[in-house]
């Protein structure tokens, strides 16, 4: 029976992998640490929380992502400089009207933040090429969830309550995004998922891509029952408005 050691990659602990998961931990303190700047203490413990996880979200969005986009449309490389086109991740046919390249962080060369798509990439090829439907959500989540997620951050710190709605659409549109980007992969019996050992399958796809399924349920839970609070806190006004 294989141990727990052997279920893990080889290149588990090299400098690029390494670099990788620090760069998610240092997005993670520089997230709480705004927190401590822009939140009183009287700040709820579960408004504390989602300020610092739509940091989080934002941050994440913008670099890691943004740095997904970059290489998606302007890293290529000529399939002709390529000995077995077939080994790269797919680019999808006549993708901005080249059908002779190659695009994505496979092209990025020593780009650190090509290389640290290409530690993800082994569990999910599809992060290594220019897949047109993960292209099209990552579109929404830089430039329209990014945004939001400043925007909830700003109105919680203001105690803004309409910050309430744009956490309940920012949470649906990661709920939905999550969905999107794996159905595909139900359909096709995971063809460009790699779940052969525990780096793999429990933290490189389920762990990180779940925080984006839970906390946003989260989000909406603690939403709704903020706007629910209000719609009570509104009716007993009104109920006493008539009794005068």
């Amino acid at each position: 029976m294989a141990s727990f050691k052997d279920s893990l990659p080889p290149d588990l602990f090299d400098q690029t992998t390494l670099v990788s998961l620090a760069s998610t931990v240092a997005i993670l303190a520089t997230a709480y640490l705004l927190s401590l700047q822009a939140l009183d203490r009287n700040t709820p413990g579960s408004h504390r929380f989602l300020f610092i996880w739509h940091a989080f979200d934002a941050l994440i969005h913008f670099i890691l992502e943004g740095s997904f986009l970059y290489h998606c449309f302007f890293s290529w490389m000529p399939l002709s400089s390529v000995s077995n086109p077939y080994a790269l991740a797919p680019t999808a046919h006549n993708y901005l009207g080249f059908t002779n390249r190659a695009y994505g962080p496979q092209a990025g060369g020593d780009n650190p933040f090509a290389q640290l798509w290409m530690v993800y990439a082994k569990a999910d090829r599809r992060w290594a090429g220019a897949d047109l439907a993960v292209i099209s959500l990552e579109l929404l989540t830089v430039f329209v969830a990014g945004p939001l997620a400043c925007m909830i951050c700003y109105g919680i710190a203001k105690k803004d309550p309409r910050s309430n709605i744009l956490m309940i659409v920012i949470a649906t549109m990661e709920i939905y995004g999550g969905f999107i980007t794996f159905c595909p992969e139900w359909l096709t019996m995971n063809y460009n998922l790699d779940a052969s050992n525990f780096m793999y399958k429990w933290v490189y796809l389920v762990f990180f891509n779940m925080l984006w399924v839970f906390i946003p349920f989260y989000a909406i839970w603690v939403a709704v029952k903020d706007i629910n609070d209000a719609f009570a806190v509104r009716s007993r006004t009104a109920a006493a408005s008539k009794r005068k």
